[in-house]
């Protein structure tokens, strides 16, 4: 019998657990529980036996019901500007990719939702792995567990000062566990991330969208890309569904809710999007939500069909954005060698045919 995994626990759900299969008494489950949230989530301990100050019962009784294990590393590589990526071997046998970025100020982990993605974003090289599987909220709160142990981020200053949810995968498509994994995140008795270092990516499911502005409530990031309806559904089929009318609407909702402004993620593509007058439309929807754009230069990946804008066009874009009074930053791109940049990840995993 596979044991039920301790990563998949909320702060409530462990106390619940604590009580009804481990005999704890009800006026001792709060001790109990925030005792082992912090040798987890605090100090990153993973053997049990190490958990000082629980009693032995119970201690057994948790060895016997939870699993306690981390994700593996099946490969690690390290860019020449110190970015790292991590391919990590799911318990199922599937792969996923989580990388950090350092920079003078902060450290960002870029955490994966799903193994694949349905998207199929024509500049995206996540796109061109079929979908295999939502990751569990285990999963989702392994990578960062692995990423803290093999930095040693288990002290007081956080080197992992922000998480973004930019990886492989549609964040909103495995809603429940992504939201999941957030309440984790930023239990302030354990991780303790709070809503704004953490940023969750979307290429712009509405309906989720909304759901997301009062049950998740950290910091939003739309893959736009496109500044108009014809020009996106080239290039991000999704926006057949979902019309960039209907982001307008969902995100207008999302910021008025979080008084935060929504961040707009542009990738630069050569004679696709990079036109003067594809920045007059951007400037025009960015004037109806509150937002500030990230421009990226694009990311060639082997196989692509796209190519970069040359920098003389990537100024003069950036020039018009940032004249036009609306907040723009130019975001570098980061571990391009090691294919650990936006829209370069991609692992071998693929979907397991049913069995008949």
């Amino acid at each position: 019998m596979s044991l039920q995994n301790i990563y998949d626990l909320t702060y409530e759900e462990l106390n619940n657990f604590i009580i009804n299969n481990c005999s704890t008494d009800l006026k001792k489950s709060g001790m109990r529980t925030n005792q082992l949230w912090k040798f987890i989530y605090k100090k990153g301990l993973k053997d049990i036996l190490h958990f000082s100050n629980i009693p032995d019962e119970l201690k057994n009784n948790l060895k016997q019901q939870l699993s306690f294990k981390r994700i593996d590393i099946a490969e690690k590589k390290i860019s020449n500007d110190g970015t790292i990526k991590w391919l990590l071997k799911l318990q199922d046998g599937n792969l996923v990719e989580t990388v950090f970025i350092p920079s003078d100020k902060r450290g960002t982990l870029c955490i994966s939702s799903q193994v694949g993605c349905t998207l199929n974003c024509k500049f995206c090289h996540t796109g061109t792995q079929l979908m295999v599987k939502n990751l569990s909220t285990a999963e989702i709160i392994n990578q960062i567990l692995v990423a803290k142990d093999e930095l040693k981020d288990w002290g007081t200053q956080k080197i992992i000062t922000n998480i973004v949810y930019m990886g492989m995968g549609e964040p909103f498509y495995n809603y429940n566990n992504v939201k999941k994994s957030i309440a984790i995140l930023k239990n302030n008795q354990g991780l303790d991330y709070s809503a704004k270092k953490i940023t969750v990516s979307t290429a712009g499911i509405t309906p989720e969208i909304i759901k997301a502005a009062k049950e998740i409530s950290t910091y939003l990031a739309l893959s736009l890309h496109a500044p108009n309806d014809e020009l996106r559904e080239k290039i991000m089929p999704i926006n057949k569904k979902y019309k960039i009318k209907d982001l307008i609407e969902s995100c207008s909702y999302y910021a008025k809710i979080n008084k935060e402004k929504i961040f707009l993620e542009y990738v630069l593509l050569k004679n696709i999007n990079d036109s003067e007058h594809c920045s007059k439309q951007l400037i025009k929807l960015m004037s109806k939500f509150p937002s500030k754009l990230n421009l990226i230069e694009f990311n060639a990946w082997p196989g692509v069909g796209y190519e970069p804008s040359d920098q003389e066009t990537v100024q003069k874009f950036y020039r018009s954005i940032k004249n036009s009074g609306h907040i723009v930053t130019l975001r570098k791109s980061r571990g391009e060698d090691i294919l650990g940049a936006c829209g370069q990840l991609k692992t071998e995993s693929q979907r397991k045919p049913k069995s008949l």
